[in-house]
């Protein structure tokens, strides 16, 4: 492995749930979240090496990661598609209250408008 490809893998070891987070804030559809990974981590790759550290590294994933979200929604938002949820369980069910506190959190989340995610 190159020293490339190393500072690479450590930079998305490091801020996956960042990426995580963000697409979870746009999709709840397991393998809708998995495209949006791998959509996110290509656009890391393509930008690598021209990211000029003017920012956190942090920042710089937080920002592609919204981007890229920002984009696969407006293109499902245009082509009228809409991707079910069907896992077999209810992540959201109240049995605990912790349980609730997610759910009212994510139901919050979605009242805001794209940019306010």
């Amino acid at each position: 492995m190159t020293e490339r490809e190393q500072d690479f893998t450590r930079l998305v070891r490091e801020y996956k749930s960042t990426i995580y987070a963000v697409c979870y804030m746009f999709s709840k559809d397991n393998d809708e979240v998995s495209d949006l990974f791998q959509d996110i981590l290509l656009k890391i790759w393509s930008g690598f090496d021209s990211f000029r550290k003017e920012s956190s590294p942090k920042t710089w994933i937080y920002r592609i990661a919204l981007n890229a979200c920002i984009s696969a929604d407006r293109k499902k938002k245009k082509s009228g598609e809409r991707v079910p949820l069907s896992i077999g369980i209810d992540p959201f069910d109240e049995v605990n209250e912790n349980a609730l506190q997610l759910r009212q959190l994510y139901s919050r989340i979605n009242r805001l408008g794209l940019v306010d995610r």
